[in-house]
């Protein structure tokens, strides 16, 4: 028996959203089929296979009245890519105009996707792709082409078992409907006001590797994060910034905690409170990572790993930063 081709859509949703009306696109797809997922702020994803039978029409079709519904009751204009999994989906969909559907037919994938360069495909930074491209690698096709022995000694193993996949056009993560954005936050109260920039880069490094471990504890990613400081005087300032990807890695998140930290430019401020909000949560198991030649990174987070399993036996302070070393 072989198995069934999966239609997958993901469309890129040309307008600046609230939550609450995010939240809308989302409910109104539903109506459709129950497989949609968020990819906030202006992005969602569906697997149309179990409709079509219901609806009786092609994928090409659903995926056109997905748009006509978006533009009929929220005056949201669309572009959308259509494939037999999710990678090849939201590919297609950078390529579409605005307002085009690109259509990656069955049999076809590798047809249109081998001469696209190797920077077309997900995780593919520029360290990597100038690795390549050193070593007269410049298309997606050539990639697929090369033994895959060739490829572990210019990545690594991981690195080019994951990377080979993706330029076969392979990508088996399943559509996973999503509830709307959660939260998580971490947050600190002192017993008097602290005026010492030491002491406040402490506290953030520290609630930054709190959410790190919230986040891995639940098999989650975050994909932005809020910095709240509040004042002697009863006053507060707030920062938010996007992550360059989700992620649940806690120098990642410390390092975009102390950014927000030095953004504030504080001088002598009394500050006697700190929270940060990690917000836009995806499951660990259906984001996408950004290959790395670093070696260093592998190592930390295998390192993160043990530390984490280290305080799920022993407690919470079992193993912390060198930074908050008492």
């Amino acid at each position: 028996m072989t198995a069934r081709q999966r239609h997958i859509a993901h469309l890129h949703l040309h307008a600046s959203l609230t939550q609450t009306q995010y939240d809308d696109v989302i409910e109104l797809l539903s109506g459709i089929t129950p497989h949609v997922q968020s990819i906030p702020p202006n992005a969602l994803q569906v697997d149309l296979t179990s409709a079509l039978r219901y609806f009786d029409m092609s994928a090409y079709d659903a995926v056109q009245t997905v748009k006509m519904r978006l533009k009929a009751h929220y005056g949201i204009d669309s572009s959308a890519g259509l494939a037999g999994n999710r990678m090849l989906a939201a590919m297609a969909a950078d390529a579409s105009a605005p307002g085009d559907t690109t259509w990656i037919r069955d049999g076809q994938a590798a047809t249109w996707l081998y001469p696209r360069p190797v920077t077309a495909l997900p995780g593919i930074g520029r360290a990597t792709a100038e690795t390549l491209n050193k070593y007269g690698l410049h298309t997606i096709g050539q990639i697929a082409d090369i033994p895959a022995a060739t490829l572990q000694r210019l990545l690594g193993v991981g690195s080019a078992r994951l990377l080979a996949e993706r330029a076969r056009g392979q990508d088996p993560r399943p559509v996973s409907p999503s509830e709307p954005a959660a939260h998580l936050v971490a947050d600190l109260m002192l017993e008097r006001d602290c005026l010492d920039p030491a002491q406040h880069h402490r506290a953030v490094l520290g609630l930054a590797d709190r959410i790190g471990q919230h986040l891995r504890g639940e098999s989650q990613v975050a994909g932005r994060l809020t910095l709240t400081l509040r004042y002697a005087d009863h006053g507060s300032t707030t920062r938010t910034r996007a992550l360059p990807e989700p992620t649940d890695h806690s120098p990642v998140l410390a390092a975009t905690s102390l950014g927000l930290l030095a953004s504030l430019g504080l001088q002598r401020a009394r500050v006697r409170a700190f929270a940060i909000r990690a917000d836009r949560l995806t499951p660990a198991q259906s984001a996408c990572r950004q290959l790395s030649l670093d070696s260093g990174d592998t190592r930390a987070r295998a390192a993160e790993v043990a530390a984490d399993r280290a305080r799920r036996r022993f407690g919470p302070e079992a193993v912390r930063p060198a930074a908050l070393a008492d």
